[in-house]
């Protein structure tokens, strides 16, 4: 999140009147901060813009829906990326996506209070570059790292359990009863993705027949992902105490400066995940490794002293940039969505010893002028 933007978000929902907590999500003063950052860098798309052109009307409308209790969220729009290996998106309509915000904005401060520090997706301060940071930090005092991640995450999340934990913290009914509606429109856009997986004394046609999984790409899915894991942050730091751990999403790791440690650690969370939260950790790619061999963890390999961009990001990158360039060419993209692009990008990886890298491919790569000649896209170059 935008942290200009959350804050000031926070500042204008601390100045409402202390009202019940549905009735703060249903404020006008609520949805029109949840539209400002649903819209936030995408309001030229047309169904942004639609929504903008009659933006009172749309925000009244919703809360009436609301307090009605006849708000229901429309379909999703599902479409696969590549980052870097296939992944289906589910895109809510951005009314819907509205509505999410808007509850996020409730709920999250519930739980954050809850969440351990070093728990750093989806979370206000907190990122991808906080968590690389994090993760050198622990790689300058330990000698061993136990990488870990979960076979399809968001598509093996239980609906059951997750709603459990929900209940345990959100004392509102109505607050409730909207979460329910976002997991039900929710609960079968991941089905084909999933691989039924029996764990003990499970049932077969009633675990097939249990609701799972969270549409990625929804504010509130990453939010839930992290009230998911909760469990398994307070197990590692406060039964298995292990004094040195991070988790971004499903990635996290574990650091200490024994092998054995690691592994019988590595055992029992294989366990605790399979009994707390019907979920398997990806065992081979699950591995205990020496810091000096490096991490991959995020994108980057991230060593004590240094941190480099993992090679197929960089590849990645050279193909995107080939596209923008042919885009430009053709007068589909101006330069400055190329250089805003860019910039992006170079803001990203120069958290990593790139520079030679980013060099390279700037060098590589040239972008016609309108009048047709290679000069490149102006200050592209000094954005090295």
């Amino acid at each position: 999140m935008d942290l200009d933007l959350e804050s000031a978000a926070s500042e204008c929902l601390a100045l409402l009147p202390p009202v019940p907590p549905w009735e703060r999500l249903c404020s006008f003063e609520n949805l029109l901060l949840a539209y400002r950052l649903a819209a936030r860098g995408k309001r030229r798309r047309p169904d942004i813009a639609r929504f903008d052109y009659h933006l009172e009307g749309q925000l009244l409308r919703l809360r009436d829906e609301l307090l009605a209790g006849t708000y229901r969220p429309s379909p999703y729009r599902r479409f696969t990326v590549a980052d870097p290996k296939p992944r289906v998106i589910s895109a809510a309509p951005f009314r819907d996506r509205v509505v999410h915000h808007a509850l996020c904005n409730i709920i999250e401060p519930l739980f954050e209070r809850r969440f351990i520090p070093d728990s750093y997706a989806s979370r206000a301060g907190k990122g991808i570059h906080q968590a690389l940071d994090r993760c050198a930090h622990f790689a300058q005092r330990y000698r061993y790292v136990l990488r870990c991640d979960i076979v399809q995450f968001f598509p093996s999340i239980d609906l059951a359990i997750l709603r459990r934990s929900l209940g345990r913290v959100i004392r509102d009914d109505a607050i409730l009863a909207l979460c329910d509606h976002i997991l039900a429109g929710g609960a079968h856009e991941l089905s084909d993705q999933y691989q039924l997986v029996l764990y003990p004394g499970d049932d077969p046609d009633q675990a097939a027949a249990r609701l799972r999984g969270l549409p990625i790409g929804n504010q509130t899915s990453q939010f839930w992902a992290n009230c998911y894991l909760n469990p398994l942050d307070h197990f590692v730091k406060e039964e298995l105490r292990c004094r040195a751990y991070l988790r971004y999403v499903d990635d996290f790791l574990l650091f200490a400066d024994d092998k054995q440690t690691l592994h019988r650690w590595k055992a029992a969370i294989i366990s605790f995940l399979a009994t707390r939260l019907r979920l398997m950790l990806h065992e081979r790619e699950s591995a205990v490794a020496p810091i000096g061999s490096g991490i991959p963890f995020l994108g980057f390999r991230v060593y004590p002293d240094h941190r480099r961009l993992r090679r197929r990001n960089g590849v990645a990158f050279l193909r995107r940039l080939r596209a923008m360039r042919e885009e430009y060419a053709a007068r589909k993209l101006t330069e400055a969505e190329v250089t805003r692009r860019v910039q992006g990008w170079v803001a990203h990886v120069s958290h990593g010893d790139t520079w030679g890298l980013r060099r390279a491919l700037f060098a590589h790569v040239t972008f016609p002028a309108p009048g047709g000649k290679n000069e490149g896209v102006a200050g592209l170059r000094q954005d090295v």
